[in-house]
């Protein structure tokens, strides 16, 4: 059974393994261990998902903002999402984005912002971020940059272009 929580410190390690696994490298899991020793990491917000006991996948929202000309807007990154190979195709990743998203809604943050699929994650609500003039800091395919309400209503009132903090340059 697919057990989805909050990480613990014992989760650490089979974290790192997952994330480096379901990338193929090590910048996301090192982005990863980044974000939990900053301002932007939300503990409450870094789940896993456990398959009899054993983390087979991970997702990590993370505070970032949104500045416009006069106004500075809260903002979340969802990055990254990471199921371990062998447990990919299986639904983890759709059941643990589900329960994350879930999980912020207890949070003042009014939208999401992921870099990502565009087709796996229009089916969470997620829209292409221009088409409400957000913008990525660098250059990206725009269906690739998206945003998601947290908060209704707030694509209402919401622009500006994301600002990630700078370790994300590293990933």
């Amino acid at each position: 059974m697919l057990e989805l929580q909050a990480e613990t410190p014992d989760d650490l390690s089979a974290i790192r393994q997952v994330v480096s696994g379901a990338f193929c490298q090590p910048q996301e899991a090192n982005l990863v261990e980044t974000i939990r020793n900053s301002d932007n990491f939300i503990p409450a917000l870094s789940l896993v998902a456990k398959q009899e006991g054993r983390v087979v996948g991970y997702l990590l929202f993370s505070a970032i903002a949104i500045v416009a000309e006069t106004q500075v807007y809260r903002a979340l990154a969802l990055a990254p999402l990471a199921v371990q190979p062998e447990w990919q195709k299986q639904g983890i990743g759709t059941r643990l984005l589900q329960y994350g998203l879930e999980r912020c809604q207890n949070f003042d943050y009014p939208v999401v912002i992921v870099l990502g699929h565009p087709e796996f994650y229009s089916r969470f609500g997620f829209q292409t971020a221009s088409q409400f003039k957000i913008y990525p800091p660098f250059e990206v395919p725009d269906e690739a940059f998206r945003v998601r309400e947290n908060q209704p209503g707030s694509l209402h009132f919401i622009c500006g272009k994301v600002q990630y903090p700078r370790y994300f340059e590293d990933v």
